[in-house]
């Protein structure tokens, strides 16, 4: 079936509908184009990511179904909220981007490489400089522990990858993203693929076309990304 996904062949080359992507691999919709601002944030805008490996042609997924999370729902657990006040850990929005980027690109529990290789950490700081990719950062005293990145689209939050170098770190992470978005006035989290992490902190599932759905519900709403506490320093939860 791979003679079904679409090659970008140039560099404007236009995304397939989402609707048009594999169900085995689940989800894989188009190979190659490249990573610039203007192909990555379409992506967004429409339900697609790229994923590949280290050495790869580029690959593009929209996956049926959809790991999604909404701010004004979320409840943090009552341990992940003893070990943020029994540890003093303490938060900051887009102060070390490229240390969480680092961070989450580095291999885990034994494996030997990661998908978020040198080409994409380069396009994701740019979206970083443009404005369009954030951070979350959990600090212990001065160590980073912890932290995630993603992209702003309209009303929605599209994740990308978290890390924690202490137990609970990860979730500490994800609960001050939901209140900062709950504040923004966020109406998504788009989390991609489910996992046990992500339905250990409440994600819920979608089908594609729910997803897509409210995706282009909430695209163009206004929220201010750009002042998103970058003039701030630390603050807590």
């Amino acid at each position: 079936m791979l003679n079904a996904v679409q090659y970008l062949d140039y560099r404007d080359a236009p995304f397939p509908p989402p609707q048009q992507a594999l169900q085995e691999p689940n989800g894989l919709l188009a190979i190659g184009g490249d990573l610039s601002p203007k192909r990555l944030v379409r992506a967004y805008r429409n339900g697609i990511f790229p994923w590949f490996n280290d050495g790869d042609p580029i690959l593009w997924w929209s996956p049926d179904p959809r790991a999604v999370f909404y701010p004004d729902q979320y409840q943090v657990s009552k341990s992940t909220r003893r070990s943020i006040r029994r540890n003093g850990w303490h938060f900051s929005v887009n102060q070390a981007f490229e240390q969480v980027i680092s961070a989450c690109a580095a291999p885990r529990g034994g494996e030997q490489g990661t998908w978020i290789c040198a080409p994409m950490r380069q396009a994701y700081l740019h979206l970083h400089q443009l404005g369009f990719a954030h951070s979350i950062e959990v600090w212990q005293e001065q160590e980073l522990i912890g932290g995630l990145y993603g992209l702003g689209i309209g009303a929605v939050f599209c994740g990308e990858s978290m890390f924690h170098r202490r137990t609970d770190a990860s979730k500490a992470a994800f609960f001050a993203l939901s209140s900062e978005l709950r504040r923004l006035g966020v109406a998504m989290i788009d989390a991609q693929i489910e996992n046990d992490h992500l339905r250990s902190l409440g994600a819920q599932v979608l089908g594609r076309d729910a997803f897509l759905s409210q995706l282009q519900r909430h695209r163009d709403s206004e929220v201010a990304w750009a002042q998103w506490r970058t003039e701030q320093g630390e603050w807590d939860v």
